[in-house]
């Protein structure tokens, strides 16, 4: 188990719910019949001996101990028992009760770029990030520990991952039914009287008058724009100053049509000003991808609209580091009962499910 990467979770969590979690991510998510390397199923009440790496000694298993498939190569086999001492002996917390191994390719690409890390994977793999199924795998596990309160021990290197739950705060309701702008509005006002709608600053005009115009093609010297305008002219063999004009006519009768006929809007936005503790967003918008888990549902089989509701801090980038300031976790903090509270507002109105950041679906009472 020491060469795997394992995932370790708290008391209390059901071989189910893991289930769950897998389907929302992954594609024809199953239970195998067999397990891998003749690993052999047991009952809750056997006993079984486990390899080397947690002591070989009888330790009784929690539940059947299955393989769930959430990849071609990849298995989940689980859960084990995992007693206090096995814990600190491979760095896992102390509150871990359950692990699963995990059986995946390793498949590494180029050293990790600088930047933020949220996850940690940077840290746990300096000499080449998981690409491919171990990349996608990998991102899963940290996901469904965030979720389960739990860790991912990362194969040989041993370092351990334990996200934090309340990293990810962001909520999307997906549903159906499309409400106008003042819809949207009055639901999030409920909740915060300040909210408003996001609108752009200013409004454009078309180009500068006089745009385009008294430039002419120097013999020798790099065309403005690149070699278009001179191809065109030996194509059609019209002098400079012709060519020109007629596009700049062309170019200004569509422009005073698009401002005549702007096109329909295909989404837009709430904000709720949180001063100090940044903004919160509703952002609204046809959704192409939905969990795998929602794709069965009659709803879903036609346009999914997404209300996404974020958060975003004074400091962006605080977003992605894996362990952030006290100031940014004080502010995130305040803007939990923000985020659940407009998402239930909007569902309330809308219908449809709520899924959090990694695409795993919550329900409304849980908020």
């Amino acid at each position: 188990m020491r060469s795997r990467h394992l995932l370790a979770l708290p008391d209390g969590i059901e071989t189910d719910e893991v289930e769950v979690l897998a389907a929302s991510r992954f594609t024809s998510v199953r239970w195998d019949e067999g397990l891998p390397d003749a690993a052999s199923t047991s009952s809750r009440t056997e006993r079984r001996p486990l390899t080397a790496a947690l002591g070989i000694r009888a330790v009784a298993a929690v539940a059947p101990v299955r393989a769930l498939r959430v990849g071609r190569l990849t298995t989940l086999v689980g859960p084990y028992r995992v007693e206090r001492e096995d814990a600190v002996a491979l760095g896992l917390p102390t509150t871990t009760v359950v692990a699963y191994d995990v059986h995946a390719p390793v498949e590494r690409g180029a050293k990790p770029f600088l930047g933020g890390d949220r996850d940690g994977l940077k840290r746990a793999f300096p000499d080449g990030m998981p690409v491919r199924e171990e990349e996608r795998v990998l991102q899963w596990l940290v996901a469904a520990a965030r979720r389960l309160g739990g860790s991912v021990r990362t194969g040989p290197s041993g370092v351990v991952l334990t996200p934090d739950t309340d990293g990810a705060i962001d909520l999307t309701v997906l549903t159906a039914r499309w409400l106008e702008p003042e819809q949207v509005l009055a639901a999030v006002q409920r909740i915060a009287p300040r909210a408003r709608i996001s609108a752009p600053t200013g409004t454009w005009n078309g180009p500068m008058p006089g745009a385009g115009r008294g430039v002419r093609l120097v013999p020798g010297m790099p065309e403005p724009g690149g070699t278009g305008l001179s191809t065109a002219l030996e194509e059609h063999g019209l002098r400079d100053t012709e060519l020109r004009r007629h596009v700049l006519a062309e170019s200004e009768a569509f422009d005073a049509y698009m401002r005549e006929n702007p096109p329909a809007p295909e989404g837009f936005g709430v904000l709720v000003d949180l001063g100090v503790d940044g903004t919160v967003a509703v952002e609204v918008g046809v959704e192409h991808v939905v969990p795998p888990i929602m794709r069965e549902l009659p709803w879903a089989q036609d346009e999914v609209v997404a209300y996404r509701v974020r958060w975003e801090p004074l400091l962006i980038e605080e977003l992605e580091a894996e362990r952030p300031s006290l100031e940014h976790r004080v502010a995130r903090g305040r803007a939990v009962p923000q985020v659940q509270a407009i998402a239930r507002a909007v569902h309330a109105v809308t219908g449809g499910e709520i899924a959090d950041e990694s695409g795993f679906l919550v329900d409304p009472d849980d908020l």
